[in-house]
């Protein structure tokens, strides 16, 4: 290792303090998830104020049912996020101790499970409101990016979901000892990729700059159901790319599949990330041209 980045020091608690000898905080992950949904509910508020960026100068909703929504929106996230860290992630430890499941504030939440969460959580709400599901989902796709990035910026914080060793000048020094076990001699640091800070500017800052382009600058809201497409496509895009520089999980590692390859031929295969990836990207491309077939078809001969 030539150079590397030790680890700042930073706290997981923004701030805490003792009440009755229980300490309660408020952690940087909470308040992540609190400021992102704040920033989204704002983006989505300003979008379906202005008429004239939707079909038919027609928003889905008015500006006081998107907080109506949004609380399904953060059930949704909440349960899809930690019911999908149980299966996808870790079953056979929750199914044995199934006590543990409820108890999202040890850690443990997974994107694709929360985004499964909340795509049933605003399918119920379109279907009780009356709402159109394409035009209701752009929106809820263009609010999305900001707790994306907040959410890998507080795993930073918090030192978890780290990257595989590298010896790459920005690699960092993760303390723990789970961190520093790549394998070297004794006594010398292990600098790891922070993946969470790639994910955070590519799910976060990237897409979120594209996806607020295209519906502010270039009508996309116009044509349902392509800002939704491009922000699956792109997420899925930046999530299996990372991927290839991610910690594997623990639970997929093993002597014979050292990079925790959740399916694998010959020393070749896919992580879960990835494969959770991939019908997202899947999705993303279908619902991009159905978008872009259905404007086509509009135009004037």
């Amino acid at each position: 290792m030539l150079a590397a980045i030790p680890f700042p020091n930073l706290s997981p608690n923004l701030v805490s303090f003792e009440v009755g000898g229980m300490e309660i905080a408020l952690r940087w992950y909470a308040l992540a998830y609190i400021v992102g949904i704040l920033i989204g509910w704002a983006l989505a508020v300003q979008a379906v104020k202005r008429a004239a960026l939707w079909p038919g100068n027609a928003p889905p909703m008015k500006p006081g049912a998107v907080e109506d929504l949004m609380t399904w929106v953060v059930l949704g996230v909440i349960l899809g996020g930690r019911l999908g860290f149980v299966f996808f992630y870790q079953p056979d430890y929750y199914l044995a101790n199934p006590s543990q499941i409820p108890m999202i504030w040890q850690g443990g939440m997974a994107f694709h499970g929360g985004l499964i969460g909340v795509t049933i959580a605003f399918l119920l709400w379109c279907r009780r409101r009356g709402a159109p599901v394409l035009p209701t989902a752009d929106m809820m796709a263009l609010a999305t990016p900001p707790g994306l990035l907040l959410g890998r910026l507080a795993n930073f914080v918090n030192a978890e979901l780290w990257g595989r060793p590298t010896d790459l000048p920005w690699g960092v020094i993760f303390p723990g000892a789970a961190a520093q076990d790549c394998g070297q001699a004794l006594g010398e640091l292990c600098a790891r990729h922070p993946s969470q800070l790639y994910e955070a500017a590519l799910e976060g800052l990237v897409l979120g700059a594209i996806l607020l382009w295209l519906a502010f600058a270039r009508g996309a809201l116009k044509s349902p159901g392509l800002v939704t497409g491009v922000f699956a496509a792109g997420y899925g895009l930046a999530r299996f790319t990372v991927e290839f520089v991610r910690q594997p999980d623990a639970q997929f590692q093993t002597p014979d599949n050292p990079l925790g390859l959740a399916w694998h031929i010959g020393g070749y295969g896919l992580t879960m990330g990835q494969i959770l990836s991939l019908p997202m990207i899947a999705l993303g491309v279908v619902l991009i041209l159905r978008a872009r077939r259905r404007a086509g078809a509009t135009q004037p001969a």
